[in-house]
């Protein structure tokens, strides 16, 4: 990728930051009572949306905190295994540190990131644009003319996280394309697009540092892409694009303050401006807990905490009084990518499938399903808890019972190959996982409620319709490729066990929408009934992508701040609000 000067990297490469789009709900800077807000904007979470919005507004001078409950990571402290999962799994009550969250709920068990740079920390750094029909579905469908806005918004993401075609294919994304072949399709295989640094073209192999490639000096030195395969572990190689090294380093150069191991548990508005016209007293606690609470005063808060964080926080806010007014549709259509976890596994392989990138290449099994290869690093098996023999049958009481009937078969017909299938040592080694997704459009619903099993206190938790639990034509192919391979097909134990599919991608929740009644925010992402609020992450997503979500929640992240102008421009910008803020 070539180098852009500073300037251009930061203002979106010279597209969009003379961008206008009247900003109604503006509050303009009074020098007089600055004292009087410790910020213009507080961000909640470091994620895609919160690290955009951060260095988009400190280049519009602004003053910026961000909050992040997760901790900071860097190539010395990140875990060397999954095994180490006190330092890989979050799980605040049981005192893991981790940045992986595994969130079980009725309907769906859900993978996500806490971490300052978000889920870009154990995120595959694949970068794909959706197909054009995403813009035609679900409720933000009209709001703008988007085949025209989006194309410069992916074009500038593309820069600013440094996507590039795959340099490093391995044994993994030959073994996918020999299964496509074998399948028919190898003309769908393909190198996916990621977010690697990978050097110069004759950097062989990797691990050479290089000063800042991206940002005309800006950024930080950066090492090319070893292969080691160790991406959702944390890249210790300093290869991976992750925001704390372009969107979240800029806005940090620029001032931004990020506080790490901060939750926030309280916004409210300031004063009698109950809609949040003189902006918000936003409270926080250190994330472990033992420390005092904390009030920010800010005249502006974007909420970027995730699909899942953002609904949790603003469910919570409405519930206590807070922001009451926030909409009913708060929590309705949320969306998985209609997604499924599968594998093959090839016990005894002498041929090592975990180096490459984390998700290296792709096919597409029909019009509407889209399988990638998955790896993670040699001696990361951890995951191999959550995979068990392919099974097929029907999703129920009954799955169990096939499942028993697929472990047996394979006890009889491969004895040895069976047992070593189930055990974790060399998993990673030997195995190619399958990310599944489909664009067909489909969703369940979160409310905020005291489950049976805990009463004590409110949480999300699923409703509505079960989303599929497996996609059939995802587990034929898994079958017909494993046979003609020589692997063992794999299915995700959360299938077998509780009759739901596993996700890296919560998506809507927060759904961007021309009015209340249909989603959370408006098109310009501020939430509706409220003045000077915003939800920039993966809840504003508002139709299943079929491609991992990470650009696409970048380029509306920057479409985003176009509608905000520079500091110190429009200062009358409040006088002039006349938007109706339960419109």
């Amino acid at each position: 990728m070539p180098d852009l000067p500073h300037d251009a990297a930061l203002s979106n490469c010279g597209v969009q930051a003379g961008a206008t789009g009247q900003r109604m709900d503006w509050i303009a800077p009074d020098r007089q009572s600055q004292d009087a807000y410790d910020c213009d904007y507080l961000i909640v979470g470091s994620g895609f949306g919160g690290s955009v919005s951060a260095c988009r507004l400190t280049e519009k001078g602004y003053d910026v905190a961000v909050l992040e409950q997760g901790r900071r990571w860097t190539p010395d402290n990140l875990p060397s295994t999954n095994w180490k999962f006190w330092d890989y799994l979050w799980r605040p009550g049981l005192r893991l540190k981790g940045f992986l969250n595994l969130a079980l709920f009725k309907h769906v068990l859900i993978l996500h990131g806490n971490a300052v740079g978000g889920g870009s920390i154990t995120y595959a750094q694949t970068l794909l644009v959706p197909p054009d029909t995403v813009w035609k579905d679900g409720d933000w469908a009209g709001l703008d003319d988007w085949d025209k806005v989006m194309p410069r918004h992916y074009a500038t993401a593309k820069h600013m996280l440094g996507v590039t075609r795959n340099k490093r294919p391995d044994a993994a994304d030959w073994k996918l394309r020999e299964m496509a072949e074998k399948a028919g399709g190898a003309e769908t295989f393909y190198l996916t697009d990621v977010g690697v640094f990978f050097g110069d073209a004759d950097d062989a192999t990797g691990g050479k540092e290089y000063p800042d490639p991206y940002f005309g000096g800006e950024g930080p030195a950066r090492k090319s892409c070893n292969g080691c395969g160790g991406c959702m572990v944390g890249c210790r190689h300093d290869a991976k694009n992750t925001l704390d090294k372009n969107y979240l380093y800029l806005a940090e150069k620029r001032g931004a303050k990020v506080h790490a191991e901060t939750r926030v548990v309280d916004i409210r508005p300031i004063g009698g401006a109950a809609d949040g016209a003189a902006g918000y007293d936003v409270i926080s606690e250190p994330t472990w807990g033992g420390g005092p609470q904390r009030t920010w005063r800010a005249r502006n808060v974007i909420i970027a905490a995730s699909s899942l964080g953002s609904q949790s926080l603003l469910f919570s806010l409405k519930e206590k009084g807070s922001l009451p007014k926030l909409p009913d549709s708060l929590g309705k259509r949320v969306r998985t990518n209609a997604e499924s976890l599968l594998g093959i596994r090839y016990p005894g392989s002498k041929e090592d499938l975990s180096t490459g990138v984390a998700i290296g290449s792709g096919i597409y099994i029909d019009d509407h399903t889209h399988i990638e290869a998955v790896r993670y690093p040699a001696g990361s098996n951890l995951m191999s808890s959550l995979f068990t023999v392919l099974t097929g049958g029907r999703p129920g009481a009954t799955r169990p019972l096939s499942w028993l009937s697929a472990m047996g078969k394979l006890l009889v017909t491969r004895p040895m190959a069976a047992l070593r299938s189930i055990l974790p040592y060399r998993f990673s080694n030997e195995t190619v996982l399958f990310l599944v997704m489909q664009t067909l459009d489909g969703h369940l619903d979160m409310k905020w409620k005291r489950p049976w099993y805990w009463p004590f206190r409110s949480k999300l938790t699923s409703h509505g319709d079960p989303i599929p639990t497996f996609i059939p034509q995802a587990n034929a192919f898994t079958a017909r490729a494993a046979e003609a391979t020589g692997g063992v097909g794999l299915s995700s134990m959360s299938e077998i066990l509780f009759n739901v599919p596993m996700t890296a991608h919560c998506m809507g929740g927060c759904g961007m929408a021309a009015t209340p009644d249909r989603g959370v925010i408006d098109h310009q992402n501020r939430v509706f009934n409220y003045r000077n609020l915003y939800v920039i992450d993966g809840s504003m997503l508002s139709a299943n992508l079929g491609v991992n979500p990470s650009l696409t929640i970048t380029a509306l992240a920057e479409r985003a701040m176009t509608f905000i102008p520079p500091r110190g421009e429009m200062a009358d910008a409040s006088s002039q609000d006349t938007r109706d803020p339960g419109a």
